[in-house]
């Protein structure tokens, strides 16, 4: 190994050479010059986009009907992670220009403690398939009961049963589980035993869409509501999807995995040559004495 100094300062502005033969420029400011810049700005403004759209949507929005549905409210969510994200770029960003080592090593602590954790939800959720389907269909479930409390979810649900072209968790008949499309003799409501409009078949040219095309086709059979609706549940549809698409979310997961990979090597790499240095300028220093030096 190789080092030379470009500077009187104790370690900033210095080009190694290390011993697999690249060199390793140590940027100035934080992703202006080549090299193993970790904390890049485009991060720093992602996460606090988040951050603000999540406290845009706490202020602005009631999440009753979202957290009845899911086991965080998507708000809160949304505020923790950009705030996670905020400080794990910022050490990666202040520790690559500083060339502080704490920072730089809490950089990669933190990576490789979220890239395990991505790891091992997804060995869990392929190792307990059952469980999660069931987690699925209680968190459908749950949407199905609030489906008009909240117009967000709502529109969600919508998107899903037309995009997946499905209806309900497991049958088009889980609608019955909301209070408004219950098929209860007692039930006052318009919609009594039907289905949204999202379960429809689609009609060829319709220019104005008929929300009331799924009035009491829960009253009917498969075969006669099939003519008319989806009847087939939404979790099967979702499964399916999955396996005909594995190598897409594979590749997805693989697109996450890599960089902080490359994260966890360059910040371990540049530990180690900064370390390298402060050995070498001790060195310099012992032997500044020395006229043979």
């Amino acid at each position: 190994m190789t080092a030379v100094l470009l500077s009187s300062s104790p370690v900033p502005h210095v080009i190694a050479t290390l011993h697999i033969g690249f060199p390793l420029f140590v940027c100035d400011t934080c992703g202006s010059h080549p090299g193993p810049s970790l904390g890049q700005p485009q991060p720093l403004v992602i996460s606090m986009v988040m951050v603000a759209v999540g406290v845009y949507a706490r202020l602005m929005k009631h999440a009753e009907a979202a957290l009845a549905c899911l086991a965080v409210d998507p708000a809160i969510l949304l505020i923790v992670v950009g705030v996670l994200m905020f400080l794990l770029t910022f050490c990666g960003c202040i520790g690559s220009l500083r060339e502080n080592i704490c920072l730089l090593q809490t950089f990669s602590l933190c990576l490789t403690i979220v890239f395990l954790l991505q790891l091992a939800a997804g060995i869990l959720g392929f190792v307990f398939s059952d469980k999660a389907r069931g987690k699925v269909s209680e968190i459908i479930n749950n949407a199905i009961v609030h489906y008009r409390d909240d117009l967000d979810l709502q529109n969600l649900i919508d998107f899903g049963q037309k995009k997946f072209s499905c209806c309900g968790g497991i049958s088009y008949r889980d609608w019955s589980q909301n209070m408004y499309f219950n098929c209860s003799e007692d039930n006052p409501s318009r919609e009594r035993c039907s289905v949204p409009y999202s379960c429809c078949l689609p009609t060829p040219n319709q220019a104005v869409i008929n929300t009331m095309c799924g009035q009491g086709m829960q009253a009917l059979d498969y075969l006669e509501a099939s003519k008319v609706i989806y009847t087939n549940g939404c979790i099967d549809k979702l499964v399916n999807w999955i396996h005909s698409n594995l190598f897409l979310l594979g590749g997805v997961a693989l697109g996450l995995a890599i960089p902080q990979l490359v994260g966890i090597l360059l910040s371990q790499v540049l530990v180690n040559q900064i370390k390298d240095q402060i050995k070498l300028q001790l060195y310099n220093q012992q032997h500044r004495a020395d006229p043979w030096y």
